[in-house]
């Protein structure tokens, strides 16, 4: 029987198993994670207004594994070797024939003083810091920013940031207390979260204009200190520093001999294939793909490139052609907790609808849905 052996437990980790059994794939397959749980990171932006708790979001896997006759194997990956035949994890060795990596990224933390700041999308504790924080402030200024890889340019993940923005507007508004603080929205670029595209980029900054949220554009930034944000346009006092820093690979890569794009992913064809090596393949995150400049680090590319890896797993097995590509797709709704703006990019079509209480109702049954395969 041909081993498959996938790296991680989130999106693209998920989907592929889902996918390789739907496609009657039966082979062996084990799982390499420190934890048999998915963290449902789209809904971290509503834990600071209590919409969710941190239980809420963790949603445990063993039963999942359970019914798709996964075996998990306990541990952080340190290497692969051997073409991807061989793992090693700080729990023992693992081996197979067939390897996904499907492990995510992580944030770059190069920038000085960044100790000061809270990366919301790191996980559960750092969106309920959130939360505690601003329950306990009387005002001050909040500032939301956040850069991209400047040797991966797409390796960014700006709609988050723009949520959690408009979320806590939303939430003091809510609260009678938004009179007694400071909103400010930075980015180095004047046209911030262009992969979105003009049309959304043009409504979310009309709607900041609206709010009365303020905006320092425009200015790379060039350090954290404590109570202060400095850009190479000059620096501004916060009491609250919300940033959400570039993308890089895993830290795994550094002492693996896999091909590696300028901005530190696993090199990916158009297929999931990482070039020169038989049967390795990688989804999400962790990768770096051909396509657009637009296209995007989220759950939803994510889960379009584990369906291409399955059907070429499974293709594979069959002894076919493996060829099966992935289609290049942007779905977000930048949520505001009592309304959302549906964004959609896809070859030529770029749409950005109005903003609508709808598409935050939208967003809720999503995710009920989405999870359901998962409890």
């Amino acid at each position: 029987m041909t081993r498959i052996v996938i790296l991680g437990s989130g999106f693209a980790a998920l989907t592929t198993i889902r996918r390789l059994r739907a496609l009657g794939v039966r082979e062996p397959v084990t799982v390499v994670s420190p934890r048999n749980e998915l963290v449902y990171l789209p809904s971290l932006i509503w834990l600071p207004s209590g919409e969710r708790s941190g239980e809420d979001l963790r949603i445990p896997l063993a039963r999942f594994f359970e019914r798709h006759a996964v075996h998990w194997h306990r541990g952080s990956v340190l290497e692969v070797a051997d073409g991807g035949r061989r793992v090693m994890t700080d729990t023992g060795e693992v081996h197979g024939d067939v390897l996904v990596i499907a492990t995510g990224g992580r944030y770059l933390r190069k920038l000085p003083g960044i100790e000061h700041a809270i990366i919301p999308c790191e996980g559960v504790e750092a969106a309920e810091s959130i939360r505690d924080r601003l329950a306990a402030m009387d005002g001050g200024t909040i500032a939301i920013g956040f850069v991209s890889n400047p040797d991966e340019p797409g390796a960014v993940r700006g709609g988050p940031m723009f949520e959690f923005l408009f979320g806590i507007d939303t939430l003091l508004r809510r609260q009678g207390r938004r009179e007694r603080f400071r909103l400010v929205f930075f980015n180095p670029a004047t046209q911030p979260g262009q992969r979105l595209g003009a049309a959304a980029v043009a409504k979310m900054l009309s709607r900041m204009r609206a709010l009365g949220i303020e905006t320092h554009l425009g200015h790379k930034p060039l350090r954290f200190e404590p109570g202060r944000v400095v850009t190479e346009g000059g620096g501004f006092d916060a009491d609250l520093i919300l940033f959400m820093p570039g993308l890089t690979g895993p830290a795994w890569l550094d002492g693996s001999a896999l091909p590696r794009s300028a901005g530190g992913f696993v090199a990916a064809d158009a297929s999931c294939r990482v070039p020169a090596l038989e049967q390795v393949y990688v989804a999400g995150d962790a990768g770096s793909y051909p396509g657009p400049d637009w296209m995007a680090k989220q759950a939803h590319q994510a889960d379009l490139q584990a369906d291409a890896v399955a059907r070429n797993i499974a293709a594979e097995l069959r002894g076919e052609t493996a060829a099966h590509g992935f289609r290049t797709e942007l779905v977000c709704i930048v949520d505001a907790l009592d309304s959302g703006m549906l964004v959609y990019r896809s070859g030529r079509r770029n749409l950005a609808l109005p903003r609508m209480r709808v598409f935050h109702w939208l967003k809720q049954r999503f995710e009920a849905r989405y999870l359901k395969a998962y409890r």
